[in-house]
């Protein structure tokens, strides 16, 4: 299971690494229709709402799943806040 988890973990690590560089494209794109203008600009902005973007949610949504079911497999609690945590936190402020 921990070589699952493992290969899992990794495939989310590569969907984030995919979803910053998706958002950079997006902004680019933005920009280009920014300096270009008129009709191509709207074709551009629509095509990146209407084509683009649903497939990037798509694909990063099934790499978070990834992500979650690598971490349930290797017993991480990444997601929750341990008692334990908060004391800790507390006692370094003071």
């Amino acid at each position: 299971m921990k070589k699952v988890a493992n290969i899992l973990l990794t495939i989310f690590s590569l969907g984030v690494l995919f979803a910053v560089i998706a958002g950079g494209i997006s902004v680019i794109g933005y920009g280009i229709a920014i300096i270009v203008g008129g009709e191509t600009a709207t074709e551009l902005c629509h095509w990146i709402r209407k084509e683009y973007f649903p497939f990037v949610i798509q694909a990063t949504s099934v790499f978070v799943g990834a992500g979650l079911i690598g971490m349930y497999l290797e017993k991480k609690k990444a997601l929750v806040i341990e008692t334990e945590d908060i004391h800790n936190a507390v006692k370094e402020d003071k």
